[in-house]
């Protein structure tokens, strides 16, 4: 099977400490116990290491995750990744993330590997960044950060009702597919918007026809900043710093990493050694179908 490096750009991490985490969760660390950037400096200082709440417990499923590293506090990080295919379709997959620390590997012989945990596949994507911009990062149900939100529709009326409510083509995969609507909008005249449509679906042809406003949360920002790249990979600026969401096409998820930690699906996060530098590795292994069918 042949795999391909993907360059995905950079991150920063002026704290000195970057962060890989489960994008569904990160604003959630706070109810579990310290702030996820109390928590991974500390595990920073010991070289990196494996974050999870609350603290003093085992992993477990559905709740947040994070691996935790020392990192160059005043260089961009570069990110990229080794694909394979889909078992889902056939497109690229990640299935080796690695990022460049930009730091020395302090073994004499200049090689080697440290274990620091492992990792599910969040179905809501992964997200990268500086230890204490991601203190600030508002999730999936948090309030928009500009007061901005998107309209989408689609399904069974689509053309009917652009036809009369109007609404451009919005392309949320690299091929140019994606539902129609309206991109940022002030929150009011979005959610008003979105009425319109409901209502004429509701008092018309009735259920059909699906409708979302999606608030300028980051969250959303950095999912929308990846929607037209191969491996739904994209960076937006938090606190200062460039964070970067990697994105997980639904069917590929569900075909491979769907039950997450409650049913093992989780993968090694490793420091290494590259030319004399350390990177943080994870490493989800390709499909193998004679594999998974034993």
């Amino acid at each position: 099977m042949t795999e391909i490096y993907v360059d995905l750009g950079v991150v920063t991490a002026p704290s000195g400490v970057l962060v890989l985490g489960m994008a569904g969760w990160i604003d959630y660390w706070p109810q579990v116990g310290r702030p996820l950037s109390e928590r991974a400096l500390a595990a920073a200082a010991s070289g990196g290491g494996h974050l999870h709440g609350p603290e003093g417990s085992e992993p477990r499923a559905w709740i947040c995750e994070a691996i935790a590293v020392p990192a160059a506090t005043e260089r961009p990080l570069r990110v990229r990744a080794l694909t394979s295919p889909s078992p889902f379709d056939g497109e690229p997959t990640v299935s080796v993330l690695e990022v460049d620390l930009g730091l020395p590997w302090l073994d004499d012989d200049g090689v080697g590997s440290v274990e620091l945990g492992d990792l599910p596949v969040d179905r809501c994507g992964m997200v990268l960044g500086d230890a204490r911009a991601l203190d600030g990062f508002i999730g999936l149900d948090g309030e928009s950060a500009d007061g901005l939100a998107d309209v989408t529709y689609w399904g069974k009326y689509e053309e009917t009702v652009h036809a009369q409510f109007g609404g451009d083509r919005i392309a949320q995969r690299h091929d140019g597919y994606g539902p129609r609507g309206w991109l940022d909008l002030p929150l009011a005249d979005a959610e008003a918007i979105a009425d319109r449509l409901r209502t004429w679906t509701r008092e018309g042809p009735g259920k059909g026809l699906m409708v979302a406003v999606d608030a300028h949360t980051d969250f959303h920002r950095f999912n929308r900043a990846g929607w037209n790249h191969p491996l739904l990979a994209g960076a937006i600026e938090l606190g200062g710093c460039q964070v970067f969401g990697l994105g997980w096409d639904s069917g590929d998820h569900s075909m491979r990493h769907h039950g997450e930690r409650a049913f093992g699906q989780v993968y090694p996060a490793t420091l290494e050694a590259r030319t004399g530098e350390a990177i943080l590795r994870w490493t989800i292994p390709p499909y193998n179908t004679k594999h998974d069918e034993v």
